[in-house]
Order: structure tokens, then sequence, then C-alpha cells
């Protein structure tokens, strides 16, 4: 909502979301509270307009081509299925559409960490055909994850290796660790491993892993309750970098 001079010139606007009165010249402050007061709700900032962030301002200048943000999970196999459905009669179930089953799973609870301060940017492309499959950036730290289709399936870990029901064990882990080490460089911050198991029958972890976590997709809330790791304008700025595709070029 804006307040204009009778000759027409903006003096200030009320931006509804943010609780915040921005005002172009503070010598029409009490004029401009006395005309939007009967639409002010709950408590209220005024003040000039505020600064825009080094983060924001980034933004501005990001092509949307070049834009992660709009990645939904699992968007690379989305890609991929599109172009190749596969033939429509298979004796087994095509193994892309289990692992986009576990990506959207995942995603979607990472997607709703947002609410507490967290930022997820999903199928992040990595050189060499690489891709990091949920990259969560919030007040707890940085986290590369890994989603792994178990449904109804038992899962062994036994570092680097992970056996899920009757399949040979694979190092994921290691290689997990090593997105999680090429994260970390492009962002030159920690960047932690997380391996999320959707609706696995069973999960033994026999002993601790070095650095690197093992989570259930109904345990993935508990990132949200991390915190005092970064400040809310260092999850802005990380989450900006992050979402730029060339930042992922070199890694």
């Amino acid at each position: 909502m804006y307040v204009c001079r009778t000759d027409g010139r903006h003096v200030a606007w009320y931006d509804r979301e943010a609780g915040r009165v921005n005002l172009l010249s503070e010598e029409h402050g009490e004029e401009v509270l006395a005309v939007l007061g009967p639409f002010l709700t709950g408590s209220v900032t005024v003040g000039p307009p505020p600064v825009p962030t080094a983060a924001e301002l980034a933004l501005l200048s990001l092509h949307p081509d070049d834009d992660l943000a709009p990645n939904r999970p699992g968007e690379a196999l989305l890609v991929a299925l599109d172009r190749d459905p596969g033939p429509p009669r298979r004796l087994r179930p095509d193994p892309r559409r289990r692992a986009l089953a576990a990506e959207r799973t995942v995603g979607e609870a990472l997607d709703r960490l947002e609410g507490a301060g967290w930022h997820t940017l999903h199928s992040v492309p990595l050189p060499g055909g690489d891709r990091i499959h949920h990259l969560v950036i919030g007040p707890g730290g940085l986290f590369c994850v890994r989603s792994l289709y178990a449904r109804r399936q038992r899962v062994r870990v036994a570092d680097p290796m992970v056996a899920v029901g009757r399949h040979e064990p694979r190092p994921l882990l290691r290689r997990l660790r090593a997105d999680a080490d090429r994260a970390s460089y492009a962002l030159t911050a920690e960047v932690r491993p997380v391996l999320a198991l959707t609706e696995p029958a069973d999960l033994a972890v026999p002993a601790p892993l070095r650095e690197a976590r093992v989570l259930k997709d109904t345990d993935l809330p508990e990132l949200a309750r991390m915190g005092g790791v970064l400040k809310a304008a260092d999850v802005e700025a990380l989450h900006a970098m992050a979402r730029d595709r060339h930042t992922w070029a070199r890694v």
C-alpha cells in the first residue's frame, strides 16, 4: 500500500507481510502513520527502506536458466524419463522410477523445513554427469543429502558399504562423502553428508559413522532442530551462491 503526496509523488509504502512501513522521507513520518493508521495490523517497524543484501543483489543478476532453485525433487530423473520412458512392459520395475520415488519423498520432507529458515536445492548438477540429490542450507549448517529407495527392505550400514535387502552392498557412503567434499569446495563452507532412506523395514548401523549420518525419511525433520551454526544472513548468502549453476562448474 503506497502513500503519495498531492502531487502524486510516493513518500512511503506499507509492506503488510514484512510488517514494515518504509519511509522515503522521515519528515513525513507522522503524516504517513496517520494516513496508514486504519490499515496497520500487529507490530510494525517504521524506517527507511532496507538496503538490499549482497545475496539479494546477486539474485537480481541471475539468469533464470542458471537458477537451480526451481528444480523439483528428482528433476534430473524426470527429464531422463521424459526423454526415454523405456519399454511399456518390463519384467522388473524401472530402477529410475524407484529412485525418483525416493527423491520425491525425501525432497518433499526437506521442503517442509523452509518455514524454519531452511532452503533446499534439488538435483544440483556436478561436472562429469554427477549430481547432488538435495543440498540443504539452514541454521544448523549445510547438508548434502542422498536419497535411497528402501521401501519394506532391511538396510545394513557397514561404513562405507550400504546393503539394501538382498542386493549386494555398495560403497554409497564413500560417494556421498565425495559429493559433500565437492560441495564444500564450491561453497567454501563445511557440507556434511546425510544418507536418507525411504520407508525401510529396518535399519542397522552397528558402528558409529565417520562424518556422516543415516536417517529415515521420517527422521529428516530432526535437521530443523539443529541450529547455532549459521546466521540468517549467512544462510541467505550461501543459498544465493548455491542456486547459481555456475558455482558448480569447476568442482
